[in-house]
């Protein structure tokens, strides 16, 4: 049988690009540009996949060699369906020796068969080639076999699934295995087939997907009544919020279709809005829908299945671990360009740990790297190079469980290094004390190890009782059938004697002539027939129960012999199931009754015509457990008779034993039965002749059936062993805990034993058993294991060869390197480890290559950087990093670089300048250059002479006192700084004069620190301007609130030293101020400016928190908030007295203060904000007791006006326009919407074409077409939409030009005495719905044309009253919105008059009847007009007498309607109406009557918007 696939087309529908053919037959190339860049290429086969036909199991492999620059990539494809991967069904690989590309299918199946495609992919092209497999199919298949059932299966568990009630919802019950794992497997994704197949045990993996995709297509039909596009389908996930979610986009058919969530097949109740009390909750937005499970707990795990009106559209499997948090993550303060630790301890091994930053996923980048200790107890978050951006909150979750912490990133403020970036740090915040961690770590292994090995106890608990009760009920089930057996065998046995016994006396009465003695001789046979029939049903191990006198009697002998060499299964199947064979008893395991009587007599039922019956076969129900044989006897004098054997032996079957404990047999049973079974006939003496053996055998079971045995659980492990990464040359050690000390085990490595040696030891310390390795090398990596009374644990020592320095080397590096500026340093420092290794050598925090100045020299086991012409600058952290495979090291030195000084700085304090002494100071230099400041060097000049005296070193202090001054002069100094490098350039001072009064100036205002009755304590600070002398002391003064008149606190005698003081004199509930001056040698100086006023009394108690505080209003920037003023409470929360308001960023942690003084009005507005930020904000009250506590919106605020509905605010918005073709045609709207709307434009239901041109601002949109076409003629809709609601408005853009003239006219007399008028139509009546026509006529009595019909829109017109001997001529125009065509202009229509010669014939005179109904000539025809136009409606009709006309609409007459033209004339009947509107739609009759009948004329009137 052949199955051919099907050839589909060689290129991908809908390639762009440029299409070129390959030199490889076959290929086809796409280049994506037009010209490619020099050096690259598109991809191209050198060699393709050949054509396969294979027989069904074989491996078939598809093989291609590609090239092209860049590298392409190679994905394959088949015709129909997709291909999945997987190890036993279809593998792809890629040979880097040999360069081919290979898809390998290693058991093909009929259903491969198929037209495959091989990609190949650059980004400047692509090329594919097609290849057929075809598959013959060979003996049985289980495909087509199975293929009924699987049909069948499929649809049962569809039908299962679409099981629903009435409403649509499922039936209350909890889902079965089956259904679950379709419904999971209909959602999940490809990726994870394998494992949910492994977890429900499908292993049939082929006949799985090809169900499902009859399944998935079944439901995506079913799908599609209810759901027109569904998307974005997130399975349910954990956030740091203790919540769960599960997200969906689909856009419904009917947006009031029944949304059900199921929990395990059992509806789940949920709310659409917030609500704490529901723990199930649906939230919509737009299309997109999210189910949110609050408060998790253990009982949330299952099957979360959401369906929309009796659908099942999405099914997730949610999983909750039993795992929480030991240790969680603590807060983690870093300085900026540090790196930070986040560190947690689980209390269950787990993988599936996530880390969350700012609520967004993190994985291992640059930035964040994740690591898991080898228990996967431990979990790391390593944030590096932390910048202030990095500050927030982060947090870990597992399964249901979540811990979160701030990262508080502290900015160096130090006011040199503002504008720069920091210096990278190697140090690391944050961090547990990691030995802490591993013993917490230790102590959850071990009670979880505990727990699993309690669970594992419970679980073998339960299997042995199962077994044991199932055993029991085995062994009574065997006991009933066994006790059946018998009892029909014995009644088999009974019936069978029963006759025997009456042919014999048949027999005996038959023969008369017989002697006494042939009498006895056949009742003693009657007799040894009974004995060996009962025998032959009861013989315990097949013993020497053989019949006397029949032919049976040898058969039963023989049987006995030859049944102990059988081997049988039960107790129950022995008895009475071989009937008859060889014709007589049978003594095999139990022996068959039947036979034994049918071979007493020979003329039994089997032993009549010396056929016995066929042997039944057993079937072993349970183990065979034989009873003991008690005696044997044979009795004597039996004698001997010639036997046949006629019955056949049929092979028995046999069943596997049970898996239980059987009781143990005495081999001497097995013998006594053995020699009981010889004591009778063997086989060949069946044949021949037999022994009499009359005895039986007595049975009697000694002990129970089964033998109660307690079984030793033996040593199992309390820890096993765990992986372990060794470093060569460092040691290694591997360790395990069992349940016992007095267990011994041994060690093995790659399958070997290994004993302890020099190298290693092996050592047990209680239940601790450990190996070490003191020096590890390559050739100690491999599996090891330990084992211990047939447990064993395994690990794996992975050998690891990190960069490494050698330690004495190391610290000679660490050592500061000092030059002096010009001059060179060298670094060199040897290493170790596994190559490659990359080598990057550091100055302060950048990284160095070869230049000018520095020389890099890598050689093996070695770096070394010399850096040459070296400048004051270079110094800094000089650093070497190695990096492998394995891991990363660095070494840190200083480079220090000596030069001379720069400049003591100013500016210069004067500390006294008195009329004897000039005291001043100065600052340190901003660099020394690296050395240590030997001196100051001091030349001092007096103002108006030109030579400098120089005052010398002065030593390493930055101050100088000089005494040699006079009065009233003023100096000025020169100032160096001299080290070991030299001497620094000069800072002169300004002019200082020596002697004069200069007063200080003022301090600052004082500031009340605290207030009571008797007392009220002041502080201020020193003025500034202190006069060139030492501050001495302070004058205070006081003033009441209300007085004119200051008064001094101290005795004027006596100054206040400090900077503070504590008024005493002060009167209870009186209100002051205060002011202070300073005092230097010259006298007192200004007074500051005064304090606040304070009162004389105790303090007051903070406010407290302000009430009802909220938002009134907010805009993009602004937000108005207000709140009711705290209460008061005596003794406890004081009068408020001010406000401030502050706020917070998202995503900061400090609060800033809006308002710097207190407000006392209870609102407020905050500026500045940036719009659609995230802000927390607070409000705080404040009195002379100090600041209450601050009262905090629940939430945060959105910088965003409160929410509007989208509305159009033009009061007039017209909704059609005509724009003449080639025009641009431009369209404004103003609106209204609150947060800021998506605006969307569509033409006719689609989105506008590019050339149109839209504008989007504040409240307004607008649309452009730049030069417009007819084919822009549509209806245009804007889409206003917003989170609140979405509102839309349309208008029509008609784009026309001038239409063309109509054809030909022509004219036609119908009906005498009118003229039917009919044209061509214009061009551009197809593309134009709104083009009528105009006729116009003029005629030979008159030389001017006027109009006689307008707005027509169809192609004829028939004109009345049309007079005999004038000359008429027509024009028709198009007409449009834009204007008139040309005109097409008719022939002359002329009637002639016939002008004949006045003649009077007096006729005969004839009875003439002319009489006729009614009869229409031309009937009504249908109209469509469009509104606001006029329609005309004609006929013609004929009939004498003249008939009477009705018009009617919709059965109601129109004739004394006046909103309607009705005329007759001449038997034309006309109807006009001159503006149609919505109401005049309907169906228009004419009737015409006369005496002689009656007739009738319909049509329909269709009015176009």
């Amino acid at each position: 049988m052949w199955k051919r696939s099907k050839v589909t087309d060689q290129t991908a529908a809908g390639q762009t690009g440029i299409k070129k053919k390959s030199k490889v037959p076959g290929v086809m190339i796409t280049q994506f540009l037009e010209e490619l860049p020099e050096g690259k290429s598109t991809p191209d086969f050198t060699r393709k996949p050949i054509a396969l036909t294979i027989q069904e199991g074989k491996c078939a492999v598809f093989k291609a060699i590609v090239v092209g620059t860049p590298t392409p990539t190679i994905t394959w494809g088949r015709a129909n369906g997709e291909i999945h991967f997987h190890p036993d069904m279809c593998l792809q690989k890629y040979d880097e020796a040999s360069r081919e590309h290979t898809i390998e299918f290693p058991k093909v199946a009929p259903e491969d068969a198929d037209t495959y495609k091989c990609f190949a992919t650059n980004e400047y092209g692509r090329a594919v080639c097609t290849v057929a497999l075809n598959v013959i199919a060979v003996g049985f298949s289980k495909t087509k076999e199975l293929q009924k059932t699987q049909v069948e299966d499929t649809k049962d568990i569809r039908q299962k699934l679409k099981k629903r009630k009435e409403d649509g919802t499922r039936e209350e019950k909890k889902m079965e295995p089956e259904e679950k794992v379709w419904e999971i497997l209909l959602s999940a994704d490809k990726k994870d087939y394998e494992r949910i197949c492994g977890e429900y045990g499908i292993t049939d993996f082929r006949r799985m997907l090809k169900k499902l995709s009859e399944m998935k297509k079944e439901r995506e039909e079913e799908i599609a009544e209810f759901v027109t596009h569904i998307s974005t389908l997130k399975h349910i996930e954990v956030n740091d919020s203790d919540c769960a979610t599960i997200e969906l986009d689909m856009d419904l058919k009917d947006p009031t279709s029944k949304l059900f969530l199921y929990k395990d097949g059992v509806m789940v109740p949920f709310t659409t809005e917030e609500s704490e009390s529901m723990k199930h909750n649906l939230k919509q937005v737009g299309k997109k829908y999210v189910f949110t499970i609050k408060n998790l707990g253990s009982e949330d795990a299952g099957l979360y299945s959401v369906d929309v009106g009796g659908i099942n559209v999405f099914s997730t499997d949610f999983k909750v671990p039993e795992v929480d948090f030991a240790v969680k993550i603590q807060e983690v303060i870093a300085e900026e360009r540090q790196d930070a630790l986040f560190q947690c301890v689980l209390t269950a091994p787990t993988d599936d740990l996530k880390w969350l930053g700012k609520s967004a996923p993190l994985s291992n980048s640059e930035k964040f790297e994740i690591t898991v200790s080898e228990d996967k107890l431990i979990h790391k978050l390593m944030v590096r190079d932390c910048m202030p951006l990095d500050a927030g909150i982060y947090a870990a979750v597992a399964g249901i469980k979540s811990c979160n912490a701030w990262l508080v990133v502290e900015v160096d403020k130090d006011a040199a290094s503002k504008g720069k970036k920091a210096t990278r740090k190697t140090t690391t915040a944050g961090g547990a004390n990691e030995q802490d961690l591993m013993t917490i770590a230790k102590e959850q292994q071990e009670m979880y190890q505990k727990k699993l090995d309690e669970k594992i106890e419970m679980a073998k608990k339960a299997q042995a009782e199962r077994e044991a009760a199932e055993a029991v009920a085995k062994v009574e089930g065997e006991a009933a059938k066994k006790a059946a057996a018998e009892e029909k065998a014995a009644a088999k046995a009974a019936a069978k004697a029963k006759a025997a016994a009456k042919a014999k006396a048949k027999r005996a009465a038959a023969a008369e002539d017989a002697a006494a003695g042939k009498k006895k001789a056949a009742a003693a046979a009657a007799a040894g027939a009974g004995a060996g029939g009962a025998d032959g049903g009861k013989g315990a191990d097949g013993g020497a129960a053989v019949g006397v006198g029949g032919e049976g009697g040898t058969a039963a002998g023989a049987g006995g012999a030859e049944g102990l060499g059988e081997e049988y299964d039960s107790f129950e199947d022995s008895d009475g199931e071989i009937e008859g064979e060889g014709g007589g008893g049978v003594g095999g395991g139990e022996g068959a009754g039947d036979g034994g009587v049918g071979g007493g007599e020979g003329d039994g039922e089997e032993g009549e015509g010396r056929q016995g019956g066929k042997r039944k076969k057993r079937v072993r129900d349970g183990p065979l457990v034989p009873d003991t044989v008690i005696g044997d006897k044979n009795d004597e004098g039996t004698t001997n008779q010639p036997g046949e054997t006629s019955g056949k032996k049929e092979k028995r079957q046999k069943k596997k034993d049970v898996a239980v404990e059987e009781a143990v047999v005495a081999k001497s049973n097995r013998e006594a039965s053995g020699a009981s079974a010889d004591s009778g006939t063997g086989p060949a003496a069946g044949r021949h002749e037999s022994t009499a053996a009359g005895g039986h055998s007595a049975r009697a079971r000694h002990g129970p059936l089964m033998v109660e045995t307690v079984s030793d659980p033996g040593v199992h492990f309390h820890a096993g062993l765990s992986d372990c990464k060794a470093i060569i040359g460092e040691a290694a050690e591997l360790e395990c805990k069992v349940s016992r000390e007095d267990c011994e085990g041994l060690w093995y490595k790659d399958g070997e034993e290994i004993q302890s040696s020099e190298d290693i030891t092996i050592s047990k310390d209680g239940t601790f058993h450990r190996l070490k390795i003191h020096k590890v090398t390559e050739e100690y990596a491999g599996k090891y294991k330990f084992e211990a009374d047939g447990r064993k644990t395994e690990s794996l020592i992975v050998v690891e060869d990190p960069p490494r320095f050698p330690a004495e080397e190391l610290e000679a590096f660490k050592n500061p390197v000092t030059v002096k500026k010009g001059h060179k340093a060298s670094f060199k420092l040897p290493y170790f480890g596994r190559e490659p290794i990359k080598i990057q050598w550091y100055l302060d925090g950048e990284e160095l290559s070869e230049e000018a100045t520095i020389k890099l020299d890598y050689s093996e086991g070695c770096s070394s950087l010399l850096l040459t012409k070296l400048q004051r600058k270079d110094s800094g952290e000089v650093k070497m990093k190695l990096k492998n495979e394995f891991g990363t090291v660095e070494a840190i030195s200083q480079l220090i670089v000596l030069d001379k000084p720069t400049p003591p700085m100013g500016p210069l304090e004067i500390v006294e300048a008195s009329s004897s002494t000039i005291d001043f100071k100065w600052r340190p230099p901003k660099d020394s250059g690296g050395c240590k400041i030997d001196n100051y060097i001091l030349d001092r000049q007096q103002v108006g002479r030109n030579t400098w005296k120089k005052v010398g070193p002065i030593g390493p202090e930055p101050k100088y006192k000089d005494s040699d001054v006079d009065h009233g002069r003023r100096y000025c100094y020169r100032i160096r700084v001299e080290t070991e490098m030299g001497t620094s350039e000069l800072m002169e001072t300004e002019d200082i004069q020596a002697g004069t009064k200069a007063y200080p100036g003022a301090p600052s205002s004082p500031k009340v620190v605290t207030a009571f009755k008797d007392c009220i304590n002041l502080s201020w600070s020193p003025p500034s301007e202190t006069g060139g002398t030492n501050i001495l002391g302070y004058n205070l003064e006081k003033r009441k609130k209300g007085s004119n008149l200051w008064g001094q606190v101290n005795a004027p005698d006596e100054m206040i030293k400090g900077k503070g003081c504590g008024v005493k004199d002060v009167v209870e509930g009186m209100e002051y101020e205060f002011r202070v001056s300073a005092i230097n040698n010259s006298g007192a100086g200004e007074f500051s400016t005064p304090s606040e006023f304070v009162f004389a009394r105790d303090p007051k108690k903070p406010p407290g928190k302000v009430i009802d505080f909220k938002v009134t209003d907010s805009t993009y920037t602004t937000l108005s908030l207000s709140w009711t003023k705290p209460k008061d409470i005596e003794g406890v929360e004081d009068e408020a007295k001010g406000y401030f308001v502050e706020i917070r960023p998202a995503e900061s942690t400090d609060w800033d203060r809006c308002n710097s003084n207190a407000i006392t009005m209870t609102s407020y507005t905050v500026k500045g904000l940036k719009s659609m930020g995230m802000y927390w904000v607070r409000a705080i009250a404040t009195n002379d007791g100090g600041e209450g506590e601050a009262q905090e919106l629940d939430n945060y605020i959105l910088a965003t006006p409160p929410p509007v509905r989208p509305r159009f605010t033009d009061v007039k918005i017209k909704s059609f326009m005509v724009v003449r073709a080639g025009n641009s045609a431009r369209f404004t709207i103003n609106f209204e919407a609150s947060p800021w709307p998506e605006v969307i434009w569509l033409k006719d239901g689609s989105p506008v074409p590019k050339k149109v041109t839209i504008s989007n601002t504040e409240g307004s949109s607008q649309l452009l077409i730049p030069s417009s076409e007819r084919s822009d003629t549509g209806i245009y809709t804007i889409i206003v939409k917003n989170i609140v609601a979405q509102e839309s408005f349309s208008i029509e853009i008609r784009v026309t030009d001038e239409p063309k003239p109509p054809g030909p006219v022509e004219t036609d007399e119908n009906v005498p005495g009118t003229v039917t008028i009919s044209w061509t139509p214009s061009p551009d009546e197809k593309r134009d719905d709104r083009l009528h026509y105009m006729v116009t006529k003029r005629d030979s009595s008159k030389s001017t044309w006027h109009t006689i019909a307008d707005h027509i829109f169809n192609n004829r017109f028939t004109l009345c009253n049309i007079m005999p001997g004038r000359e008429y001529q027509f024009r028709v125009y198009a007409k449009n919105d834009m204007g008139s065509s040309k005109h097409s202009e008719s022939p002359k229509w002329l009637i002639p008059s016939k002008r004949a010669k006045f003649t009077v014939t007096m006729p005969e005179t004839k009875a003439c009847d002319l009489q006729c109904p009614p009869k229409f000539l031309l009937p009504l025809k249908m109209h469509t007009a469009p509104q606001g136009y006029e329609c005309y409606m004609s006929c013609a009709i004929k009939g004498d007498p003249t008939p009477h006309v009705t018009w009617l609409r919709n059965n109601i007459s129109l004739n004394t309607n006046t909103n309607y033209f009705i005329s007759n004339t001449c038997g034309v009947c006309s109807l006009l109406i001159l503006r149609v509107g919505p109401k005049d739609t309907g169906e228009y009759k004419i009737v015409a009557e006369n005496s002689m009948g009656r007739a009738e004329c319909s049509t329909k009137l269709t009015v176009r918007e």
